[in-house]
């Protein structure tokens, strides 16, 4: 139980819950070890309503491409996955796969265990969801960042490169 408290403690996704709430939410959580590279998350999972955080290791985050599978980003412990499923969205809009780097260890929350709490905690799920808001936001601009980066460097814009 420790590692699943560690982690959550160092995840965005309680930065609102004090030490009583954190415990709640820690109950929900299973730890998986994975090796390296096995998958975690898979295109068109069966069973994709899960949300992952990263506990112990490394995850690159890999996309299909012409040349393969090409990978778009690492994941450092806290940090969360599977979000669009665990929401709701069907498992037709993953676009990627995460693989371990090593061995690795992830926390894995089933959206219906989650949504349990609704009845007897619904401060803490308002206060996680609002964090997976804030979560997804972050990545939004850091891409957004990125895709203007790289029009002012095919364009020159802005002085360009």
């Amino acid at each position: 139980m420790s590692l699943v408290i560690d982690t959550l403690r160092t995840s965005m996704i309680t930065e609102e819950l004090n030490d009583a709430e954190i415990k709640i939410l820690a109950e929900l959580f299973e730890v998986q070890n994975r090796k390296a590279d096995e998958q975690i998350v898979r295109l068109r999972d069966k069973k994709p309503d899960n949300l992952y955080i990263l506990a112990q290791g490394e995850i690159q985050v890999k996309i299909k491409s012409s040349d393969g599978e090409t990978v778009i980003d690492k994941l450092k412990p806290g940090d969360l996955a599977g979000i669009i499923t665990f929401v709701g969205g069907a498992s037709s809009q993953h676009s990627a796969v995460l693989y371990a780097v090593g061995d690795t260890k992830v926390l894995r929350l089933e959206r219906a265990r989650f949504v349990a709490l609704i009845d007897t905690h619904p401060l803490v799920v308002y206060k996680v969801m609002c964090a997976i808001v804030r979560n997804v936001h972050g990545i939004v601009r850091s891409m957004n960042a990125r895709a203007s980066e790289l029009s002012n460097y095919i364009y020159r814009h802005s002085g360009g490169y």
